[in-house]
């Protein structure tokens, strides 16, 4: 069985960021994996219900997506709303959606507090990004998905190979 890969919209040129923009990726792997019909396509907050556009969020200064889950972090917009469920609410949508397509692998935008695999913003919304994982990207992990970062789609096309090469 062909590996299927859930992907951020806005990597696939759909404008649902929170400034109602897209982030497009433009990489051969990906036309050629949407050819192959391998790509789930999904926004976790907009799976969630929230708009676009809406104000910029972030997770609180020292949390991460896993202190999301636990229930030890929040995650805030710029207006002082807190949308910690909202975006608990977008990761349990993702992961129920990579089960359901048996989608083993992620590609997601870094940096988002949904998706960002190994960069998020720091809390102050000055634009500093700091090491962690979104609440997306920590809930699919906890749940054995591979998650890569738009940067590392190079590596996700060598795991694929492998794993190709490894089905009966």
């Amino acid at each position: 069985m062909t590996a299927k890969i859930l992907v951020s919209a806005c990597l696939m040129g759909h404008a649902v960021r929170y400034d109602g923009a897209a982030k497009p990726l433009c990489h051969p792997a990906l036309e050629r994996w949407r050819a192959e019909g391998r790509l789930v396509t999904l926004c976790p907050e907009m799976s969630a219900g929230m708009p676009v556009p809406r104000p910029p969020a972030e997770i609180e200064a020292g949390k991460t997506g896993a202190s999301i889950l636990s229930g030890s972090g929040r995650v805030l917009e710029k207006t002082g709303s807190d949308v910690t469920e909202a975006f608990r609410h977008g990761a349990e949508n993702a992961l129920a959606l990579a089960r359901a397509t048996n989608c083993r692998f992620a590609l997601l935008i870094d940096g988002s507090p949904s998706c960002g695999s190994s960069l998020v913003y720091d809390g102050s919304f000055n634009g500093e990004r700091v090491r962690g994982e979104g609440v997306t990207a920590a809930l699919l992990r906890r749940n054995g998905i591979e998650v890569f970062s738009d940067r590392e789609v190079d590596m996700l096309v060598e795991r694929l190979a492998r794993d190709d090469e490894a089905a009966p």
